[in-house]
């Protein structure tokens, strides 16, 4: 009798598992990038964000066979959400410079220029701004997606050319490539701002339609732009807040709440990844460009003063603008700058002062 129990048990318990198993569910899910994974935040979603959604996963009844696309293979740059809008991927980053108009508040750090270099203190001021600015979700969500955190950074920008810089006099008529919303950092100092991307850079300069680009460092070294632009100024514009980790949001609705926790959780390791050894990959960066034959140059603080203050004041005309629009910007800028001048950042200029 006893025997014959052990053995019924052992049926049930064998019989459960296999239901168990059966149950288990395999999620098909495409990660898209424009860039290709030399690209810092491209190389974390692929080697820390992936893998940690697939551990988490561990032990529960779903799992995912990641399918990723990165640099071009999908989308282009800047074409990530309209491949997750037409459903051919369910999670990727999205560099929300560019899209200025339908992700505005989330580049206030792109009409501040001249702030923080500290990446850390702008990507975690963003971030959390996005939990206390219940409007700065929602221009996700209007896109059909879900902010799932991870926000990745772009650190101190410079300026690169093929001509000597010393003073902002020496842009006068001269051409020079920018992301974005950062071709206002231009408006008024006599340069001509030409619209361009980390893929674009290096030809346009090479053939004339540029003679110079504002870029970030480790950015510049990889795309080896100190070959077709070999000064390199520190103008210090400050680090910037470029995008993040997001799902397609009708298709994360309906993932199971384990999934979406992974999903998201996942998220704050691909923030602490990224932002480790950053400042190494820094340094590094200036060491190749040295390397390789660019001369190196600090702008005066009475240039960089001059500069700040030469501009329109681009950020407040943003924040009016998109008032107007029933968009919070003046609260947006307003709550950023004083975050900056809470943490102790020396401002050239008050962008949120009249």
């Amino acid at each position: 009798m006893n025997l014959a129990r052990a053995l019924a048990s052992c049926t049930l318990a064998a019989t459960l598992t296999c239901a168990a198993s059966v149950r288990a569910e395999v999620l098909d899910v495409t990660a898209v990038a424009g860039h290709p994974p030399v690209f810092l935040w491209v190389k974390t979603l692929s080697e820390s964000y992936i893998p940690a959604v697939n551990a988490a996963l561990e032990g529960t009844d779903y799992s995912i066979d990641w399918t990723e696309a990165y640099g071009g293979t999908l989308a282009k740059v800047g074409g990530e959400m309209e491949a997750m809008e037409d459903g051919l991927a369910q999670v990727g980053i999205v560099s929300s410079l560019f899209e200025p108009s339908l992700l505005s508040l989330q580049n206030v750090t792109y009409v501040t220029p001249f702030g923080s270099p500290d990446v850390d203190l702008v990507l975690s001021t963003v971030d959390a701004m996005h939990d206390d600015i219940p409007a700065m979700r929602k221009l996700w969500e209007d896109l059909d997606l879900e902010y799932l955190g991870g926000g990745f950074g772009l650190e101190d920008y410079l300026l690169m050319t093929t001509f000597p810089v010393a003073s902002l006099s020496d842009l006068e008529g001269r051409k020079i490539n920018a992301p974005g919303p950062a071709v206002n950092w231009l408006k008024e100092t006599g340069a001509v701002g030409v619209s361009g991307n980390l893929t674009t850079y290096y030809n346009d300069i090479q053939s004339g339609v540029a003679e110079g680009v504002i870029v970030f460092p480790t950015a510049a070294a990889a795309a080896k732009l100190f070959e077709v632009a070999p000064y390199v100024t520190r103008v210090h514009f400050g680090a910037q807040f470029a995008g993040g980790i997001v799902a397609k949001k009708s298709w994360f609705d309906e993932q199971d709440a384990v999934v979406q926790e992974a999903l998201r959780a996942a998220a704050d390791t691909f923030a602490a990844d990224y932002r480790t050894g950053l400042e190494a990959r820094v340094a590094g960066a200036f060491k190749a460009m040295e390397a390789g034959g660019a001369q190196i140059s600090e702008m005066s603080e009475e240039e960089r003063s001059n500069w700040a203050n030469t501009l329109p004041n681009i950020a407040m005309d943003w924040a009016k603008d998109l008032d107007g629009k029933g968009i919070p910007g003046t609260v947006v800028l307003t709550t950023y700058i004083n975050h900056l001048k809470d943490a102790g950042v020396a401002l050239p200029r008050d962008w949120s002062a009249e």
